[in-house]
């Protein structure tokens, strides 16, 4: 047998006049409004009265335009919810007036949502039906499903204009005591009046995404600043990329190895040198060849038995065939002793000088030694020439390079969660970097 096709009730508004200024009234919400605020006069009304009895009369001509116009309809959930009232609220902090709207959005067999604009940031709302549980401390938290918020603002929030209709008895000049505790893109909100606490929960929206939801093809106002719970975009990111810089580290130390120990040594000689010397000191090695089928570096090392003392060669590589020359020198110096605080030793018996990109072929040193003038000494040195070598300074400045990305990366999200919590009631200092860093 099959089972006959049964169509959903249709829902009907109620329409009825208001005793203010006799204009039409349209009650969405049906038993579950308790008050209504006229459109045309701004008069509250009592919505469970058959007559629409007058609670407060209209406040002047404070009208303010919706960005969202009531009666407009959106999809969230995979349902679909009318905008049926607006309000807006705010906070003073030393003679500064932060105002921002709430939308009272309503399905007939899903109840409430709500929807909250400040300055281009929304929050779809929800109400919770747990009691989330508190941790008191320094700074207070909420656990609501296993998931920790922390406290962010304590204030007053005064009601400055209502239209429509709430769920609740709204007025103009409600004042409402609350707390928000948030876990970005998520914050739970709890309203404190003389007759209960409520709370609710936040999702964080982009403007273009509720916008969306309304069918709507202008664009939404652009978001100024960083809302308590806008989430970072950086989260769960500064660790992976400090994690992937230490991967290209290690790729690059792993390189520098295999690289290094690649060069080879293509001459060797030792030599010796007494001052005061007299003519002419300078005087060339034997020819020696750079093998290869591209231009490598060559690295030229020098070990001297200099004791407080110092030595220094003149050097050039010249190429045999065609007279181009490498001009560089280099200064070994060893110094040691002892005073009142000890042994110390300043310098190193053993040098190095880099060669960059050195095309292969027959190649032969010229070298001009010095020492300190006026003084006797004689020292002995050896000059040894690798060819093929990877400079460590290109290994050095890869790796300042690599380090860029995730030293600015990791500025930019303390700098974001510095930014959030310098609006809250726990903004950081330089000492406190507890909300600066990354949340994951």
């Amino acid at each position: 047998m099959s089972t006959p096709y049964v169509q959903a009730p249709t829902v009907k508004v109620k329409a009825l006049n208001c005793p203010g200024c006799g204009g039409r009234v349209e009650i969405r919400g049906f038993a579950h409004t308790l008050t209504v605020v006229c459109q045309n006069c701004l008069s509250t009304l009592d919505a469970s009265d058959k007559t629409l009895r007058l609670l407060q009369r209209a406040y002047g001509k404070d009208k303010r335009d919706p960005l969202i116009a009531l009666g407009s309809r959106a999809r969230f959930e995979n349902t679909v919810f009318e905008a049926i009232g607006y309000q807006v609220r705010g906070i003073e902090v030393e003679g500064v007036r932060y105002e921002w709207e709430e939308y009272v959005l309503f399905n007939p067999y899903q109840g409430f949502r709500y929807l909250t604009h400040y300055r281009g940031h929304w929050n779809y709302v929800t109400a919770v039906r747990k009691l989330p549980r508190l941790t008191a401390g320094s700074r207070p938290e909420v656990t609501l499903d296993g998931v920790k918020y922390k406290h962010f603002q304590h204030a007053t929030s005064n009601t400055y204009y209502v239209v429509g209709e709430f769920p609740w008895q709204a007025r103009k000049d409600d004042r409402v005591a609350y707390d928000d505790y948030v876990s970005p893109p998520f914050v739970l909100s709890s309203e404190i009046t003389p007759q209960e606490v409520t709370w609710s929960q936040g999702r964080y929206m982009t403007g273009a995404e509720v916008f969306q939801a309304f069918g709507r093809k202008d664009s939404a106002p652009r978001a100024e600043g960083v809302f308590a719970n806008q989430p970072s975009p950086f989260a769960g990111r500064v660790r992976s990329i400090w994690t992937l810089y230490l991967i290209l580290i290690a790729i690059t130390i792993t390189v520098a190895l295999v690289l290094g120990s690649s060069g080879r040594q293509v001459f060797e000689s030792a030599y010796s040198y007494t001052t005061p010397a007299r003519g002419e000191t300078s005087f060339v090695t034997p020819v020696f060849e750079l093998k290869g089928s591209r231009p490598l570096a060559a690295e030229v090392n020098i070990r001297a038995d200099v004791s407080n003392n110092w030595l220094y060669l003149g050097m050039a590589l010249i190429n045999d065939q065609t007279g181009d020359a490498y001009d560089f020198g280099k200064e070994v110096s060893y110094y040691f002793g002892s005073d009142s605080d000890g042994s110390w030793s300043e310098g190193s018996q053993s040098e190095s000088v880099d060669v960059p990109r050195v095309p292969p072929g027959r190649y032969y040193l010229r070298i001009e030694p010095d020492m300190e003038g006026g003084k006797s000494a004689s020292v002995n040195y050896i000059v040894r020439v690798n060819y093929g070598t990877v400079s460590t300074g290109l290994f050095w400045l890869t790796a300042f390079l690599l380090l860029i990305p995730p030293v600015v990366f990791s500025i930019r999200a303390a700098s974001f969660e510095s930014t959030r919590w310098s609006e809250s009631d726990h903004a950081p200092t330089s000492s406190d970097s507890d909300d600066s860093g990354d949340d994951e």
